[in-house]
């Protein structure tokens, strides 16, 4: 390796270093939700930064401060990053007034992402709830780009009114792929939604598996997974082929300050992206 490329290797892999990105697009996606198409500033950044799905950036403001967001884009196509993000704090607000050719700053990426490699080959299930989608998108999209080396999908997602769901385009094009079905449903509806009403697990015994080759990708609230979960466990697929994605407060990305901890776990390094038989004795524990 030559002394640039060491040096950028450096800088891409310093945690504590922020990259600034340029927001080249912005996708509206609700009100108070854009999808944010960011480049790095740096060429030769941007050329050796690489992440997995389901990992996280620590997305800066300057002069306000940073929040953890998921990464939504293909990992093969680091050249733009995309972070969907819905106006809730005071930085994710601040963010929302920023406009094409603003900058942000990148710090990471953090944690665990899904186990693609591992479950190549297998049939996928996905199950999201609310704007639990977001972790899972790049892994979704890396599957389609992929699509001969996985066998079915079927992707189940649920919102608590029409007006929550997101991705509208994403979905319709992920329903074109072959041995694809997604699945929609609203725990309340309207006149306009034609899909399933109730929650996301009632969805379950509309989805034929076979145990012995299926792997869940599983994210969203935390009750859901803890209800949904064991469900699927007694259809037969073993608690080792679950995955889920946990969600805390993350400050650090490194397992330092101890705002993300669960239990023995620190999610910035440990997860987000867990397996099921490692943390389900933690969910809905209490003071965890």
């Amino acid at each position: 390796m030559t002394p640039i490329s060491q040096a950028i290797a450096q800088t891409v892999s310093n945690p504590y270093l922020i990259q600034p990105a340029t927001i080249v697009e912005k996708i509206r996606e609700a009100d108070d939700i854009a999808t944010y198409r960011l480049q790095f500033v740096d060429e030769q950044v941007r050329r050796s930064y690489r992440f997995s799905a389901g990992q996280f950036n620590m997305v800066y403001l300057f002069g306000v401060g940073e929040v953890a967001i998921s990464i939504v884009s293909d990992p093969d196509k680091p050249d733009s990053l995309d972070h969907t993000i819905r106006a809730v704090g005071r930085v994710t607000r601040a963010i929302a007034g920023l406009k094409i050719g603003d900058l942000l700053g990148i710090r990471g990426p953090f944690g665990q992402g899904w186990p693609l490699a591992d479950i190549r080959g297998k049939d996928i299930v996905v199950v999201t709830g609310g704007l639990g989608c977001a972790p899972v998108v790049g892994a979704i999209e890396y599957i389609f780009q992929r699509r001969s080396d996985f066998g079915a999908v079927r992707i189940l997602h649920g919102v608590k009114t029409p007006h929550d769901l997101l991705y509208h385009e994403r979905f319709e094009t992920w329903r074109q792929h072959p041995d694809t079905k997604v699945y929609l449903t609203s725990d309340r509806a309207d006149k306009s939604w034609q899909y399933h009403v109730g929650v996301v697990t009632e969805l379950f015994h509309e989805v034929r598996i076979d145990p012995a080759r299926t792997a869940v990708l599983m994210c969203g609230p935390e009750i859901m997974m803890r209800l949904g979960a064991p469900i699927l466990i007694d259809r037969g697929i073993p608690a080792t082929s679950i995955y889920v994605s946990l969600e805390r407060h993350m400050e650090c990305g490194i397992g330092l300050c101890g705002h993300c901890q669960m239990g023995p776990f620190f999610l910035c390094k440990d997860g987000p992206v867990m397996r099921y038989d490692r943390v389900a004795w933690l969910l809905g524990s209490e003071g965890v």
